[in-house]
């Protein structure tokens, strides 16, 4: 177990929105002063479902870099890389369906539901169905501690805690295991060793988890301890083998509450989207032309803010005094709804000046976010060699 490991990845899809921004980069760049974290382009996954369409993806997909750079999220922070530049990715998702019964990928929820919402597209490949697993994949490849996912996401990260249990079940007992477990403990001196002792048996024989839990925080500080004992201990700790590939948690995260132009949920696909990079002119247009409360057909109808989109976006960018100025000018007629709007307006345009002013710096050169991401590609791939020594040495894979 790497402890306080994230990674997380988007697909390249086209722009980003403000939805992206509040739902998922504003966690990202939180995280990158707490933790270790890879964030990555997962263009395999956008093949899944836009396999007939590839420029499209390879577009995305530094336009969606700029985008995370712009948004904040720091390069001497975190570790940037697209999926495909780490083959290792492959080899493992391959590997990893060797043993994965289909019925569990079958059962994953989103396969069903996309297939129902994708109608256009024939989902009915191998690519689509093995999906979850390549997310697994990527996951267990980088032995990530914590994954950032929403509620929906949750049954996938499940899935892959079941892919890692199977496989250090088949795969993670070697031989003379707990002889070399015993002599790991021995390694740690005779208090730390008399307490892992103890917290084994609380975890073993009462089911305690906040023993496994402080089990785990105590080998994590063990640095007399090789990387193999430390894994050897982790298994040790379950009754089970060497834990080879580790378990991931749901980092749970908030869902976006950034509402649209419409007043749904912010989504390319309700075309009702203002994207990270908008220009100032479009932006303004944007919520200027945004529908209000229909009870106001004239400027002296009073209305109701809640049935008005526009007050939605006030929750996020106006603070109490001005939402109590709506609030009231709203009710009695005493503003109008352009009136209403502008400090939507003005609010958003300062949080993107600083957004565009940092885009500029990687659109105007190019060659900085390739940089960028080779760098990260580069350290990305040593922590999945390392991983993949490990996986194909107990499948018998190894010819040194």
């Amino acid at each position: 177990m790497y402890a306080n490991r994230i990674l997380s990845g988007m697909r390249p899809t086209g722009n980003l929105h403000l939805g992206h921004f509040h739902g998922v980069l504003k966690n990202w760049i939180k995280l990158q002063h707490e933790q270790e974290c890879l964030f990555f382009v997962a263009d395999w996954h956008a093949l899944t479902t836009h396999y007939d369409n590839p420029e499209v993806i390879r577009n995305n997909v530094w336009e969606m870099v700029v985008d995370w750079l712009a948004a904040g999220v720091d390069p001497d922070l975190a570790t940037l890389f697209i999926q495909s530049q780490v083959p290792e990715h492959a080899e493992l998702h391959l590997l990893l369906s060797m043993f994965t019964p289909l019925g569990w990928l079958e059962r994953v929820p989103t396969y069903k539901d996309q297939q129902e919402k994708l109608t256009e597209k024939d989902l009915s490949t191998y690519g689509f169905l093995g999906y979850p697993l390549l997310q697994s994949a990527d996951i267990l490849i980088y032995r990530a501690s914590h994954v950032p996912v929403g509620e929906d996401q949750v049954p996938h990260i499940e899935f892959t805690r079941e892919i890692a249990r199977r496989f250090n079940h088949l795969y993670g007992r070697e031989a003379g295991f707990e002889q070399k477990a015993e002599a790991a403990i021995k390694k740690m001196g005779s208090k730390k060793a008399r307490l892992y002792e103890e917290l084994r048996m609380r975890y073993q024989q009462d089911g305690d988890e906040s023993a496994i839990e402080a089990a785990h925080a105590l080998l994590n500080e063990q640095q007399s301890l090789s990387l193999g004992d430390r894994e050897r201990l982790f298994g040790y700790l379950e009754g089970g083998g060497k834990v080879i590939l580790a378990e991931p948690q749901a980092l749970l995260t908030e869902a976006s509450k950034m509402p649209g132009l419409d007043g749904q949920k912010m989504s390319k696909s309700y075309q009702n989207t203002i994207t990270l990079r908008e220009s100032a002119d479009s932006l303004t247009k944007k919520i200027r032309t945004m529908p209000t409360d229909p009870a106001r057909v004239r400027r002296t109808d009073p209305g109701t803010p809640e049935k008005c989109p526009v007050w939605a976006l006030h929750q996020i960018y106006s603070d109490q005094a001005i939402r109590s100025w709506v609030q009231n000018g709203c009710v009695s007629a005493g503003i109008g709804c352009l009136e209403c709007k502008q400090p939507v307006i003005d609010s958003m345009l300062k949080e993107q000046e600083p957004i565009r002013e940092r885009a500029r710096m990687y659109t105007e050169n190019p060659s900085l976010v390739r940089n960028i991401i080779d760098d990260g590609c580069e350290k990305a791939r040593l922590l999945a060699c390392d991983t993949m020594r490990d996986v194909r040495s107990v499948m018998g894979l190894s010819y040194d």
